[in-house]
């Protein structure tokens, strides 16, 4: 009988529920999703988490597929008295949706776990994976632009993402703790996978919680990374453009550095084949396919992808 592999993959974004609906998808593969909670925020009263209820409504199979978040089928009346009554409603948060958030805010109110709330949701949508939280402490991304300060999602939502950012502060990452699942997930994990997100806002607020990456380290499983940009441009998202503006390489090379010491491979698209050695010069291997996820079976063959690439190449990184 063939073993189960257990997967542990640091997710945020469409780009991670993209990848993990891809392992999920495999026999034999026991997912756990280790999910980014810097994008939290409250709306009208209500807890927010975007990144962590993109990967449960994607794996339950609830997604809106044409805007990659969201609920399908979803309606906006609820919005829509708050507009009439003179909220400020830039975020868009559907009927369904504010049941969910509804949900949350009742029981972290009540004194239970963002992370047990994370888990129960998961079981009741029937989500067939693990969904980890990094830490239950408050960990929230800012971007500072020419005009100042702003929560990421008035950067990401209300501004589309068009500043300029010139710097990035991650309020309560320093003395955020980590969970013990999420420690066990890294420790027990076959595979450790850093998804196609957004290596800045996404990967670094989980990779930055004090023992993530200590743990990763120490982790006998290979760690792998797909890189979130093909060519220099980004699939989905403003993680080239704040790449460039933060004076990052805005390509696969870049990806390694922001990983540097802690991935044993670097998954790259094919055509960026060109950048291998440089991607080698960080410590990492580079290994080359068609990274690009337009359906489920793109996804699981990526997925098969690395798991292949940790078959071959399970040592850790060098020490660069």
């Amino acid at each position: 009988m063939t073993a189960t592999l257990k997967v542990t993959l640091l997710a945020g974004g469409v780009g991670g529920a993209k990848m993990a609906e891809g392992f999920a998808a495999l026999d034999l593969v026991d997912l756990t999703v280790i999910g980014n909670v810097a994008d939290d925020d409250e709306f009208h009263g209500l807890w927010v988490s975007p990144d962590i209820d993109t990967v449960t409504y994607t794996l339950a199979g609830l997604i809106n597929r044409e805007q990659g978040w969201g609920v399908a089928d979803e309606g906006l009346r609820a919005l829509g008295v708050l507009n009439t009554l003179g909220a400020d409603t830039w975020m868009t948060l559907g009927d369904k949706d504010f049941g969910l958030h509804i949900y949350r805010t009742a029981r972290r109110k009540a004194g239970d776990s963002p992370s047990a709330i994370a888990v129960d949701v998961a079981e009741k949508f029937g989500v067939p994976a693990c969904i980890v939280l990094p830490t239950d402490d408050r960990v929230q991304t800012r971007v500072r632009t020419a005009a100042g300060w702003l929560s990421f999602q008035e950067y990401f939502v209300r501004e589309q993402c068009g500043p300029e950012v010139l710097d990035l502060a991650y309020e309560g990452l320093d003395t955020a703790r980590p969970t013990q699942a999420a420690l066990n997930a890294i420790a027990g994990a076959d595979i450790i996978v850093f998804a196609p997100s957004n290596p800045l806002v996404s990967l670094r607020p989980i990779l930055g919680i004090t023992g993530i990456s200590e743990a990763i380290r120490a982790a006998t499983a290979p760690t792998i990374a797909v890189s979130p940009l093909i060519a220099g441009r980004v699939v989905k998202g403003p993680a080239d453009k704040m790449m460039t503006s933060l004076g990052m390489r805005a390509d696969a090379v870049g990806v390694a550095e922001a990983y540097r010491g802690l991935i044993s491979s670097l998954l790259i698209d094919s055509q960026d084949a060109g950048l291998s050695p440089e991607i080698t010069a960080t410590g990492a291997h580079a290994a080359t396919s068609d990274i690009m996820m337009r359906d489920l079976a793109d996804k699981m063959r990526v997925a098969q992808d690395i798991i292949g690439l940790a078959q071959a190449n399970p040592g850790k990184p060098a020490v660069a």
